[in-house]
């Protein structure tokens, strides 16, 4: 619980620092007062003054805001020329979408410095998705897809690798969708299936795998593997001539205590027969490595190339952001996969307990899911206010102050509604409340 806290107090504060500073520096380099810088809202903790602004942190860490002189519309106004309405709508477009703009440059750069770390990614996501597994019970078994199978399309989208196929069925839960398969004899048919259902977030599954062969990801010195010649990152094709899974592998293993195998490995692009001994250690055979259950690839790029890694990881994700979004008004994605602050905590301890990488991983999708949604045209988020000073520039006027008051109010009802529905999902998540909803 401490853990979650803390992740989500410091994702939160990390991400509502940076797109508040977009708003004041944009403010301050075009001549704007800046009358408040506040980190959360309601009552203030902590703070100080320097020159015309004042810097505080508040009491409700669910957000921040830059305060200008003249910036709503009733606010009184002197006309002055630091005053936010005495700027040209170019300039106010400008303070605007900084915001959200270094949300985005925020989530490019952090996930530069993740990948630049180095990471190991499965390899099959890369890969095209010829179906490994089928699970027992699964949509897929309902609608006769099997072992060999290939997913060719899904609602009329091309899929090329197992990634596409998981961002095409995942905001799809609970939906009739058509999926093209084509068959190992060439044949090809089109099935209509709905995905199930997984985790708290509703993640649509097909209930298919890829092709998962075991990988030696270390080996101890002096075990049997080593002595066999085994090698860090060989794959394990087969035992006594018998495709297996990491489970089947270590199954046999373990019951073959002072019993030769014949592994099959893959060494690179050669294939090689090894004999290896388990040795007895307690009650079960062992033979001294660590196995992944799939093949990884290692990635370990320049800086350079880290960044552009992140320019295409980030425009994936912005995809996928967009077709949830379509997805959420055409009713093909579940209101119920929104996620709001105690989500947003529950995912930051989780990552935080996995480390910094998986943490700051999160924090750059999310960064990037802030900045995009900011530029929706919804009154009082940023892209509103944007809309409308486009509206007024494609009109020749300003609107007048009751049309702007009756737009902002159409926003802040759209949000309310908004933070109701992911508020009520964050609090299905949590066990003991949710015993409390009779309705569930």
């Amino acid at each position: 619980m401490l853990t979650s806290l803390v992740a989500f107090m410091f994702v939160i504060g990390v991400l509502v620092f940076v797109h508040e500073l977009g708003h004041f520096m944009a403010a301050r380099r075009i001549g704007v007062r800046v009358l408040t810088f506040s980190l959360g809202f309601g009552p203030k903790i902590v703070k100080f003054r320097r020159g015309d602004t004042e810097f505080c942190i508040s009491a409700i860490p669910l957000g921040g805001y830059v305060k200008m002189a003249g910036e709503n519309p009733d606010d009184q106004r002197t006309g002055a020329d630091d005053e936010f309405m005495s700027k040209s709508k170019w300039e106010r477009f400008q303070v605007l979408i900084m915001g959200p703009v270094m949300n985005i440059v925020l989530a490019i750069i952090v996930m530069t410095l993740v990948l630049y770390q180095g990471a190991e990614m499965p390899a099959y996501e890369e890969e095209t998705p010829i179906v490994g597994t089928v699970a027992e019970g699964s949509a897929a078994e309902g609608v006769g897809i099997q072992v060999g199978d290939r997913i060719s399309s899904v609602e009329d989208q091309v899929i090329e690798t197992w990634s596409d196929l998981f961002v095409a069925v995942m905001p799809r839960a609970g939906r009739v969708i058509s999926v093209v398969v084509s068959q190992p004899d060439g044949g090809q048919r089109t099935v209509s299936i709905t995905p199930d259902s997984q985790t708290d977030f509703e993640m649509g599954d097909l209930g298919i795998g890829p092709i998962m062969e075991p990988q030696v990801r270390s080996i101890a010195s002096g075990e049997p593997a080593d002595l066999a010649g085994l090698q860090v990152e060989d794959v394990i094709v087969a035992v006594g001539g018998d495709p297996v899974t990491s489970e089947e592998l270590i199954e046999r293993i373990n019951a073959s205590p002072g019993r030769p195998l014949d592994l099959t490995i893959r060494r690179g692009n050669t294939l090689r027969e090894v004999e290896v001994t388990p040795a007895l250690v307690g009650d079960v055979g062992l033979i001294g490595v660590s196995i992944s259950p799939f093949v990884v690839r290692i990635v370990d790029p320049g800086f350079a190339e880290a960044f552009t890694l992140s320019l295409e990881r980030n425009y994936e994700w912005s995809g996928l952001i967009f077709q949830t979004l379509v997805g959420l008004f055409t009713a093909e994605t579940s209101p119920k996969q929104l996620v709001g602050p105690v989500g947003i905590a529950q995912l930051s301890g989780g990552a935080a307990e996995l480390g910094l990488v998986s943490l700051f991983s999160l924090l750059s999708m999310i960064s990037l899911n802030l900045g995009i949604l900011n530029l929706l045209p919804v009154p009082v988020l940023d892209g509103g206010h944007i809309a409308i000073i486009a509206l007024e520039g494609v009109s020749g006027r300003d609107f007048s102050l009751r049309v702007k008051e009756r737009m902002l109010l159409v926003g802040f009802v759209m949000l309310m509604t908004l933070m109701v529905t992911v508020i009520y999902n964050d609090l299905t998540r949590v066990a003991w409340i949710e015993r409390l909803m009779p309705w569930r």
